[in-house]
Parts: structure tokens; sequence; C-alpha cells
């Protein structure tokens, strides 16, 4: 048992750090010196330290985890996070504003509140007792992904609410939802030590704080100049009127006191007029702050009428964004240069002569892809307008022709890629050429990852994290250089060990037996999923017997459509890729026997002889299994609707498959009628 003194001691040391983290983040001023804090926070620690057993999830200390996570926890949302219908236009402001009055029978004028629309990542946050217990993602807006390690290290987000003084008391159980950013001041200085490091840049801020929150190291995250700021409360089913509130300004400043970092810049209008002066106000005034926004989010303050208004199956009618035109800057192309993506995609981009542009000095841009540059006729040399889309990625809009000078040349692109010198195919009806080198090193990391995931080769502990060490650390150039890997080189990396080095290289050495299958969806040829991998598989039995098969030849199997084979000799006609084979076959890798043969299956029943697809999520069973069903059925499984496709099975969330479905005609079978389809046989 530890002494009072020391829980006493240590219980005021929370309150004085919470205290001073509230009145530096979320008032914006500091209370005591960097030198005073640190020593507080020194001294928190090292009670903690000697005391484990006082230490609680909620205390100041406890913002980094050590434990890397495995993976992210699924959750769904108490209540759908819904978008927003949007505009550029005031006039669609203005006729928001006619249709509230219509709905509700009422002229107005109404109440609105405004706030910066924030262009980061929307979270939902749970707190319990006022303690931090939960934060997830915004995901597809009915189920995310639990973050909670990753939001508990923002140090602007209160891991215990203040709750002395406050009118009314927080509920048991609260609910809040807001917007996780990257300064521009933050993500400038992430990227120049990135660089030193030898790391690439982040592109933007909304990306650097997507990346960064979905990152299963915390202490990784924590690392990261993340800020967070809070504009929704819910608390049951009749919302913040359950605790008190009638108008979203009150809440507003009831979450301010109650420890959340709430933007300063929001403001309660009287009428739209107003609102359209705020919004115009804000276009112009955006480059005066550190962080990026792209419009105003409008929201009715009265939060009865937002009760009587409801909203649809997507966006509540009671709100709407209003979204800041892109500015615009003249410049000039200095050169085009051309970027390998970790897929192999080769991206052409503009250097130019440098020009300050929302906020930011911008010497690139992206031109997208070659029939987008041929369209506009950019050339280099060429005086030109760029603009930030959305605010965050620079391109050109367009070209000065007038300013064109004499003897300038259309731009052509390369047949082979600028990095390995590998083929770079353009597959038909794409507009994005691609390099077919596997072991390319711009794509390496991604590859790698991939072939070590669950599905392919099942190379458990070889998570992204982990490949990234052994690329940057030049222990590994491509797939086949993990079966040589030794218990030493493991061992010395971050996080590892000779225990989990010994582990690691079980795995690897088990995932030498996958199958063919297994291994041909891994090595990432384009097209190839893993319905599609065992068909081949299945007809060839060898890796090694598809590499000389013609187009023709792989169409032919029942299942696999010209897109797919024309990818399929295109990888194989590479000569690196047939080589990296070889190694993987010396190193032990099976290719496969001979082609499979097939069992007694069924010769009747609704399945017998019949091809399906598979589409969407299933509450009853993974899409594997469902594979596995339909084929013990003495049906067949295909990854690409056409007209001799027999039916397509839905699930929840459906993608293009479905909508190809009902396009060509072909049937639809849900999840209860495809259990009664497998029942009847």
């Amino acid at each position: 048992m530890a002494s009072a003194e020391p829980a006493e001691r240590i219980n005021e040391l929370r309150r004085l750090i919470r205290l001073y983290d509230y009145h530096y983040y979320v008032l914006d001023d500091p209370l005591v010196a960097d030198f005073e804090y640190d020593r507080l926070y020194g001294e928190l620690k090292e009670l903690e330290g000697a005391h484990p057993g006082l230490v609680t999830p909620d205390s100041p200390t406890q913002r980094v985890g050590g434990e890397v996570l495995e993976g992210f926890e699924q959750i769904a949302h108490t209540q759908p996070m819904l978008s927003l219908d949007n505009s550029y236009s005031e006039e669609k402001l203005v006729e928001f504003d006619r249709r509230i009055a219509r709905a509700l029978g009422w002229e107005g004028p109404f109440d609105y509140v405004a706030e910066l629309k924030l262009d980061g990542v929307a979270v939902s946050l749970l707190y319990e007792n006022g303690s931090l217990v939960r934060g997830a993602t915004r995901g597809d807006g009915r189920t995310g992904e639990n973050v909670t390690a990753g939001l508990r290290t923002l140090r602007s987000l209160p891991l215990r609410l203040q709750q002395e003084g406050l009118d009314p008391p927080l509920p048991s159980a609260l609910e809040v939802r807001g917007e996780v950013y990257i300064t521009r001041s933050g993500l400038e200085a992430a990227n120049a030590q990135r660089l030193a490091a030898g790391e690439p840049a982040f592109a933007n801020p909304r990306n650097a704080a997507a990346g960064s929150i979905r990152l299963l190291d915390p202490s990784i995250t924590a690392s990261r100049p993340l800020e967070v700021f809070i504009y929704q409360m819910l608390a049951g089913k009749a919302g913040p009127q359950q605790a008190g509130f009638s108008r979203h300004s009150e809440v507003l400043s009831y979450l301010r006191r109650a420890g959340f970092p709430v933007n300063p810049h929001w403001k309660a209008c009287r009428g739209i007029d107003r609102v359209v002066d705020f919004c115009r106000q804000w276009a112009g005034g955006r480059a005066e702050l550190d962080y990026n926004i792209d419009g105003v989010v409008v929201k009715l303050d009265d939060l009865r009428l937002r009760e009587r208004l409801g909203a649809t199956s997507k966006a509540p009618r009671w709100a709407m964004a209003f979204k800041f035109a892109a500015e615009q800057a003249r410049t000039r192309i200095t050169a085009i240069d051309l970027q390998v993506g970790r897929t192999g995609a080769l991206t052409p981009t503009a250097r130019l002569e440098p020009v300050f542009l929302a906020g930011t000095t911008v010497s690139n841009a992206t031109l997208h892809n070659e029939d987008e540059i041929a369209r506009k006729d950019i050339r280099v040399g060429d005086w030109v307008w760029i603009e930030k889309g959305g605010d965050i990625i620079p391109k050109v809009v367009a070209v000065d022709i007038k300013a064109r000078k004499p003897g300038t040349q259309p731009y052509r692109m390369t047949e082979n890629c600028p990095v390995c010198g590998a083929k770079a195919v353009r597959p038909p009806e794409e507009v994005v050429r691609r390099c077919t080198n596997a072991s390319c090193p711009a794509q390496v990391k991604e590859r790698i990852w991939h072939f070590t995931s669950r599905g392919a080769m099942d190379i458990e502990g070889a998570g992204p994290a982990l490949v990234e060490q052994l690329v940057d650390k030049g222990l590994i150039h491509d797939v086949a250089d993990l079966y040589g890997l030794e218990k030493e080189q493991l061992a010395a990396l971050e996080r590892m060990g000779e225990k989990s080095a010994v582990n690691l290289l079980a795995q690897i050495e088990n995932s030498k037996s996958r199958g063919p299958a297994r291994l041909l969806f891994a090595l990432g040829v384009r097209y190839v999923g893993a319905t599609a991998a065992e068909l081949l598989a299945a007809r060839y039995g060898n890796l090694k017997a598809m590499q000389d098969a013609t187009k023709e030849e792989i169409e032919a199997v029942e299942g696999i459509g010209p897109v797919i084979a024309d990818s399929m000799v295109a990888f194989w006609a590479e000569p690196r890729n047939r080589r990296l084979l070889e190694r993987l076959e010396k190193a032990g890798v099976e290719l496969g026997g001979a082609p499979a043969v097939s069992a007694e299956i069924p010769a009747e029943g609704p399945f017998a002889g019949k091809r399906f697809v598979i589409t969407g999520k299933f509450s009853r069973f993974t899409r594997s299994e469902a594979q596995r069903l339909i084929k013990e059925k003495g049906g067949k499984v295909s990854g690409s609707v056409s007209s001799k496709t027999h039916g397509v099975i839905v699930g929840e969330e459906p993608g293009s498959k479905f909508d190809k479905a009902k396009k060509l005609g072909v049937r639809t079978i849900d999840e209860s009628e495809f259990i009664s389809l497998l029942d009847q046989q």
C-alpha cells in the first residue's frame, strides 16, 4: 500500500497539470513558464514510477501508451456521423434559409451559428464520469475505427474533464465530436524532421492528420503535431436538450468550460445576411490562420427547431457547409518530373517558380496524368494558373497561351519507369501508366507489406512498422530478402528483441508452404485478387507454368477476363519479376505442383455448375467462407460480373459489382436468401 502522502501529492500534481493544460491549450492563456510545467510533470512521473499502484488511465503521464496495436477494432457510432450538404454559392445559402422557413412555416429571421470548417479528420469521443474512454474515426458514418490510443496522445484533448463548478453537471456518459488537424507550422516542422531523417514529406495537413491518428504505434502518433477542436455534443436520444440546453451556442460555451478545445472563431448570427458577411470575411482572411479551413459550417442555433427539421439519410436539414472557392496564382513551369507511387503509378509533377498561394509557398503542382497534360497542352516553360484543390494539393488549372514562347515542345510521357528503368505499361481504358517491376525501389515497402499480410503469405508480426524499419536499414530490398533475414538482425530492431525475432523467423519459415494461389496473390499482380489467384493456380498448378502463358490462354481460364490476362502477361514480361520468383524458389518457397484435380462435386442444386460473384459485408460469415460454401455446393466463384454470371451474393455496403449486376440484369441474392439456397442442397 502506498502512503497517503504520495497519493495526495500525485492528486495535487494532476490537478495543477490539468489546470495548466486547460489554460494553455483551450484558453490560450499560459499560467506558468515551460520550465515550471516540466518540473511538475517530471515530479508526477517520478512519483508514479515509485508507486505504480497509484497510476490511473486519465493521468497526464498516460498520454503515450507503450504497446503497439495489432489492428483497429470496429466501433458502431451511437448516432450516425452524417455528411453536410454544401455549396460554393451565396445564393444557395439564401435558398437554404428559405427552405428552413418553408419547412417550419415561419419566415424568420432565424438564429444561426457560423463555425469555421476545418480541413482535418472527424472523430467521435466518449467520456464516462468525466474520463476519456473511447475515440473513433468517422469511418463510413455508421461504423468507425477505434483510435483511442492515438487520440490520448493529443495534448490539447483532455483525458479528464473540468467538473468543479460546472453547471449543469456533466452527464455520466458524454459523447462529443470534433476535428483532428495539423497546423501549417507544425506540418512544416514535421516535414523538415522527416526529410532530415531521409523519410518522405507529408503531402498535406489533412493526409498527415489522417495517417497519424491511424498509426498502430501511439508513441509515433505522439511525435506528430496533432491538435483537435470539438464542435458537437451528444447526450442521449434528446441530444444536448437532455442536459438542459436549448441552443447550440450554449453548448459550445459549455464544452469550453468543461475543458474541451473549441475553435474561438464561431459566431452567433441573427439572419442569413450576417451569415453571408461572416463567410465573406473568412474567405478573405483564412490565410491569417495557422491551420487550413475550406469553408464555413452554418447551423441553426435553436435545438428544438433542429429536431423538427430532422435529417435525410445523408445529411441534417438544419446545417449546410459553405465552401470557399480555391485561390489561384500565376507562375511558370520550369520542369516536369515523374514520381512513382507505392503501387507503381507514374504521376507527372510540375516544378514551378515558387509562388505564395493560400498561406504557403508553392513550388510543385500535380499534373495528374498524361491525358490531362495533353488536354490542357501543358509544356515546360509555360506560364500557368495554379490553385489548391480543396485548399490542399496544388494543381495546374489553365495555361496562359498568350505568354507561351516559340519553340516549346509538347510533353511526351516515358514508357519506362524513371526509378528502375523497367517497362511502364498503361492498361487499356486506364489513364495511369504503371511500373511493372515488383522490386522497384519506389514500390518496395507497400509491396512487401502486402506480401506479408493476412490472406497473402500471412507472416504474423511483419506489419508496416517493421517492414519500414527493414527497408530503411537496408536489410531487405524486395520480398525474397525476407527469407534471408537472421535472428541477430531482427533482434537489434526497435521493439523486437530475441524472442520476437525467433517468433518472426518461425512465421517466415511457415509462409513457405502457403501454396501457389496465396503466393500469386502476395506478389501483387495488378487486378489479381484472391479469387483470380485461386482460379489461375487451379489451372496452372505451378507459378512457373504461368510465366509463358499467352493472353488468350489466360483469358480462356473460366472466371478470368481480358484485364487480368493483360496484367499477367505484362507482369511476367518483366525479367526482374521472373528473377524474383527464382530467388523465392531458391529460398524454399513452394511454387506449386501439378494443376489441381477437381474433387467430386454435386451435379444438382442451386449452385451446381453455376458462377457467382460476392460483394459487400456479411453478418454470419466472411467472404472467404462464402466462397468455400459455394464451391462445396458445386458452384464457381468469379471476381468480376459479366453476362455469364448466374448470381451476385450481396452483403451490406456492396461495391461496383452490385451496380454492374443491376445494369446487366444479373440476379442479386441477399444474405438471407443465400443461406436459404445453401439449405436446399
